[in-house]
């Protein structure tokens, strides 16, 4: 037996009588860009958050760069981002000429450090970015305050925490707007890339809708200039139908880390990861620490258990971001913890007989 490290074929399995019939439809009508299953997915996935709107888009970075731009980041702005994130949170501040600034993470959850916040913010920051990492959610009401007194957006970064709740609030609800993603390995994943924005905010999905379709509201009149940037209504009829499983995926989910609790307990120098107070996650990565990681993860590999890396470097330390000249220990958690990190094989279709493989691998190794 070998673990996938992410088994999307079981969840394609199990969708497939529904979408294989919508698909045929929309092929039939020649229905390729926009129309009733993109609509009716925005308006199921604003329910699904508990926000009034949400906007499909092309893909994460794409919906992470439309709300950058809707709350007013341009050129020269500052836009603070944790050190442990993928590179598309700063990439798409870079992205319209922003500068992303980088601050440090906590030593347990490794998400976004509120006192490393407000010690980042200056009279050019324009947003803050808490990112829901792993499937866990960040602790915003702590930033609250901070950009409430600075006059700061706060832009979620929700690609990895579809379901996940804090305090009883959906991840994508809690700041001035929020984006995510649909790759397909995300807990809610489309056929291909996807994403979309959220926000309670009316005047903000406006702009997002402008800004995707370039700059225009109305065909041929353009307020500003914008990009092409749509959730295709095949991935629309993908997402539907997982996203009327997602609860219970997620549940799996939420089952299988607590198997990976108990198997892995007793085994010496395995730091498992831990839910912060009020949070409710939803387990996209389950990520753990370990010592000599390179070894141990070699070891896995040849035991045929798929785990990976998320992630082995922070964004700023990357040659795309050398221009920045932060050199090492700015960070120094975010930059300890990504030697250590490790992510085991996570998905709702994991078997305790797979996570017994995995546990048992890990204590060989």
């Amino acid at each position: 037996m070998t673990v996938p490290f992410l088994d999307l074929a079981a969840q394609s399995a199990e969708i497939a009588a529904e979408v294989l019939p919508a698909w045929r439809r929309l092929f039939e009508a020649a229905q390729f860009v926009g129309g009733e299953e993109v609509a009716s997915f925005e308006r199921e996935f604003a329910d699904f958050v508990g926000v009034a709107w949400a906007v499909g888009v092309a893909n994460g970075t794409d919906a992470l760069e439309l709300a950058y731009r809707a709350v007013g980041v341009g050129a020269g702005d500052e836009v603070i981002v944790p050190a442990n994130t993928f590179i598309a949170t700063a990439e798409a501040a870079s992205r319209i000429g922003a500068i992303p600034v980088p601050v440090d993470v906590d030593p347990e959850h490794l998400l976004i450090d509120p006192a490393a916040v407000e010690v980042a913010i200056t009279d050019r920051t324009r947003a803050i970015v808490p990112v829901h990492l792993y499937g866990q959610v960040a602790p915003i009401e702590a930033l609250e305050p901070l950009a409430r007194a600075a006059g700061i957006p706060i832009v979620e970064d929700g690609a990895q925490s579809q379901g996940a709740l804090r305090h009883g609030r959906a991840a994508g609800s809690l700041g001035t707007i929020a984006a995510t993603s649909f790759y397909p390995g995300k807990n809610l994943g489309a056929s291909g890339d996807g994403g979309a924005v959220t926000t309670d905010d009316e005047e903000l999905a406006r702009r997002v809708r402008v800004l995707a379709n370039h700059g225009s509201e109305v065909k041929y009149r353009h307020e500003v200039v914008g990009v092409n940037s749509r959730l295709d209504p095949i991935h629309a009829v993908t997402l539907r139908a997982k996203l009327r499983r997602l609860r219970a995926w997620n549940a799996l989910r939420q089952d299988a880390a607590r198997r990976y609790a108990q198997l892995l307990a007793d085994i010496p120098g395995v730091a498992t990861p831990r839910s912060l107070d009020g949070n409710s996650d939803v387990w996209h990565l389950y990520v753990i620490r370990v010592a000599d990681r390179d070894r141990v993860l070699a070891h896995l590999a040849a035991a045929g258990v798929a785990a990976a890396l998320h992630y082995p470097e922070p964004w700023y330390s990357s040659a795309a971001y050398a221009h920045l000249g932060h050199r090492p220990g700015v960070c120094p958690i975010a930059e300890r913890a990504a030697g250590e990190i490790l992510s085991l094989p996570m998905f709702p279709h994991l078997t305790p007989e797979q996570q017994q493989l995995v546990a048992d691998s890990l204590r060989s190794a």
